[in-house]
């Protein structure tokens, strides 16, 4: 399956070098163009290529992980979703203020479902640090516990394959109205927890 990744801040930087470590393959963008990301793409090479939205947009699987205020800016105009895997790797909150957005009641996997119509949303990589996402899965003689949710079973067993893949232990939390609230940060009780899975 190709891969592609929308956003090239900490979580978009830290899934590719996860890709990368475990030898999979992927299209990075930024709303700045391919030039902006040479320095990842030579750090990463010859696993992640820098490209065009529409190029990260197109793949099986994508990735989004973009500031919350710039999200339906950076998805307006791309091709249609055709039932592809979408991952929301978002977070309602940005720096330097960390202000939460304003949701209206809605769970933010909600609102993003909203932006890429005729996808199959999954909610994954959001809740651990950027730098747990990108460094070694193993720990304490376990796996690191990465949580994941949606409501496409397909789409679902699609991204708990490829977290497994790349070294995690995946949990699913069933659907979006469950599992979205339970990693929504903030609000969620299990953004930033640091959980290890024996055996």
């Amino acid at each position: 399956m190709s891969i592609g990744i929308i956003g090239s801040g900490n979580i978009g930087s830290a899934f590719a070098r996860a890709l990368a470590r475990a030898g999979l393959s992927a299209v990075i963008a930024n709303s700045r163009g391919p030039a902006s990301l040479q320095s990842l793409e030579d750090e990463l090479s010859p696993f992640i290529k820098a490209g065009t939205l529409e190029e990260a947009a197109s793949a099986d699987i994508v990735l989004v992980a973009v500031n919350w205020s710039k999200l339906s800016q950076a998805l307006k105009g791309l091709p249609d979703w055709k039932g592809r895997t979408v991952i929301d790797a978002n977070n309602p909150i940005e720096a330097p203020l960390f202000k939460p957005a304003e949701l209206g009641g809605r769970l933010s996997s909600e609102i993003f479902a909203d932006l890429v119509p005729g996808a199959r949303v999954v909610k994954a990589f959001n809740h651990l640090a950027a730098p747990l996402i990108s460094g070694d899965p193993a720990a304490e003689g376990g796996h690191r516990v990465l949580f994941y949710s949606g409501d496409d079973a397909a789409a679902k067993a699609d991204v708990g394959a490829l977290i497994q893949r790349l070294g995690f232990a995946g949990v699913d939390l069933g659907p979006l109205s469950v599992g979205g609230k339970l990693a929504q940060f903030p609000g969620g009780p299990l953004p930033v927890l640091n959980l290890v899975k024996f055996g």
